[in-house]
């Protein structure tokens, strides 16, 4: 199996975030040598629009065959079709037979081997079309409401009044993992009803898309290490 890295050049909320340094590395290094520690994948590949990243990537044991075209990588373009740019080009140009992968975004550092492993091992186990990587949410989801222009509330759900002890558990993407099926992506889906959660703490859940997002987790990374 190989990994896909996504990292394109652009982000809004926190500019070069993909190599900017992260407690003596650029943050990228930290999900190339989660991905190079796995017993399952044969080759790490930066899919990426830029050569500064290209080169990081590279120093750090990443492969890269050739960068993303401008129209994948800007900020409308859908992540899927990256996908399926990136496995056909390595298919046809490039000697591979991919047909499952695994996604690792550079923006979850937090991520360790053991969650790549448990993701990948659950697809096999399964004969899954996708597995991805979810988290618990603290919080009810059914306590959740759009606010109007007014300030003024509106229900997304059917209001009820419970304890909390008596609502179910819900989950949310925490984007670390997902394992796909090609034939799955080629159908522009990333779920069907052969698809898994695989369950991540909520400690290695932290997704990088702000300065603030990113200096919570220097503290984390910097108090593990203390």
């Amino acid at each position: 199996m190989i990994a896909i890295i996504p990292a394109r050049c652009g982000s809004k909320g926190l500019p070069g975030k993909n190599i900017r340094g992260l407690c003596g590395k650029p943050m990228i290094a930290y999900t190339i040598e989660a991905a190079l520690e796995s017993k399952y994948i044969k080759n790490v590949i930066i899919s990426t629009d830029c050569k500064e990243i290209e080169d990081v990537a590279k120093k750090f044991g990443a492969k890269s065959y050739f960068l993303r075209p401008k129209e994948l990588a800007s900020d409308d373009s859908k992540a899927i079709d990256n996908y399926i740019y990136t496995v056909d080009r390595l298919n046809n140009d490039f000697d591979y037979s991919v047909d499952s992968f695994v996604v690792l975004q550079p923006t979850s550092p937090l991520r360790i081997v053991q969650d790549i492993d448990g993701a990948i091992k659950l697809f096999k186990e399964k004969k899954a079309d996708s597995v991805v990587s979810y988290t618990e949410e603290h919080h009810p989801i059914t306590w959740h409401k759009y606010i109007d222009n007014n300030g003024k509330f509106e229900n997304i759900f059917e209001e009820k009044l419970l304890n909390r002890q008596d609502i179910r558990s819900s989950y949310f993407s925490n984007g670390a993992v997902m394992v796909f099926k090609y034939d799955l992506l080629k159908i522009n889906k990333y779920f069907s009803d052969n698809s898994y959660a695989y369950i991540m703490p909520r400690r290695r859940s932290v997704d990088i898309d702000t300065l603030e997002d990113f200096r919570y987790i220097e503290f984390l990374l910097r108090y593990k290490n203390d």
